[in-house]
C-alpha cells in the first residue's frame, strides 16, 4: 500500500493517502524510508495509536511511531486533536511538501475547535489559560482532553493550569512552548500516549533545552501494555486525567 501510494506521487500528478492502522506502518518503514529519500510527496494517516486503543491488546498499538516519523528527514507530524483539526491536518498535509504523517486516536472526543478556526502547520494552539496560572501542560490528542479534565478539576481546588495543544510535534512551535512556559514559571508537564523514547515529551525537552529556567516533568506510557478499556490503560499506565492532577501538584510542591 505504501509502495504504491509513493508510486502515484512520482510524476507530482497525484496528491496520494494511505491510511491503516498506524502499528502496520512499521511494518512498512523500509518503503518509508525509501520514500523520503526520493523526496516523495506521500501523506500517511495512522489511526488507533497508543494504549486507548483498549481491548485490541498491546499488537495492535502504536506506541512508537512518533519516534519513527521524526526520525524521517523532511517528515511532517501531524498529531490533531478533534474533528475540526483533523480536518485542516488532511487539507494542510495535501497542501505540504515532502512526507505528512497524520496521528489519529479511536476514541471519541469532543469538539474542541469551531469551524472557524485556522490551523497552521508549526502553530500551536493555548486552548485553556487565565492570569493565575501555575503550570503549562502539554497533551495531543487523547491526552489534551485528559489535560482539559484535570484542568477543569484543578481549578475547583484553585489551581490554575494552562492547556496546550501543538497540533503538529514536527514541526514543534516552539515560541509559544517557551513564552507561555516562562509565564507559568518555567513548569511545563508533558502527557501523551506514546512511549517516552522519542516522543513528544523528549522532542521539547530537545526544543528548550537552551532555556535553564524550564523545568519539565514527563508522562508516557512504560512498559508493555494489556488489553483493557481505554479508561482503565490510561490511568494504569499514568497518563490520565488523575495523573495529570498529580503531576501538577507534585510539581508545585518543588
Amino acid at each position: 500500500m505504501v509502495s504504491v501510494a509513493v508510486g502515484c506521487t512520482t510524476r507530482g500528478r497525484t496528491i496520494a493517502f494511505a491510511s491503516t492502522l498506524a502499528a502496520f506502518l512499521t511494518r512498512a518503514f523500509d518503503q518509508i524510508r525509501m520514500g523520503a529519500i526520493s523526496q516523495t510527496n506521500i501523506n500517511l494517516i495512522g489511526s488507533h495509536c497508543g494504549v486507548c486503543v483498549g481491548e485490541d491488546g498491546p499488537s495492535q498499538m502504536a506506541l512508537e511511531d512518533i519516534a519513527m516519523f521524526r526520525s524521517i528527514p523532511n517528515c511532517t507530524i501531524f498529531y490533531p486533536s478533534d474533528a475540526i483539526a483533523t480536518e485542516h491536518a488532511v487539507f494542510l498535509a495535501a497542501n505540504t511538501r515532502g512526507m505528512c504523517f497524520i496521528r489519529t486516536s479511536q476514541p471519541e472526543t469532543a469538539v474542541i475547535y469551531n469551524s472557524q478556526e485556522m490551523f497552521q502547520i508549526g502553530q500551536a494552539k493555548v486552548v485553556r489559560q487565565g492570569v493565575n496560572d501555575k503550570v503549562t501542560v502539554i497533551g495531543a490528542g487523547v491526552t489534551l482532553h485528559e489535560a482539559l479534565r484535570a484542568a477543569a478539576d484543578l481549578s475547583q481546588e484553585g489551581i490554575s493550569i494552562r492547556v496546550i495543544d501543538p497540533f503538529t510535534i514536527k514541526p514543534l512551535d516552539t515560541d509559544t512552548i517557551i513564552s507561555n512556559a516562562k509565564a507559568t514559571g518555567g513548569r511545563i508537564i508533558t502527557v501523551e500516549d506514546h512511549y517516552r523514547e522519542g516522543g513528544i515529551g523528549e522532542a521539547i525537552c530537545a526544543a528548550v533545552s537552551r532555556e535553564p529556567a524550564i523545568l519539565i516533568r514527563h508522562l508516557a506510557v512504560s512498559g508493555v501494555p494489556q488489553s483493557g478499556t481505554p479508561s482503565q490503560l490510561l490511568d494504569m499506565f499514568g497518563i490520565s486525567a488523575r495523573h495529570i492532577i498529580a503531576a501538577v501538584k507534585r510539581t508545585l510542591m518543588n
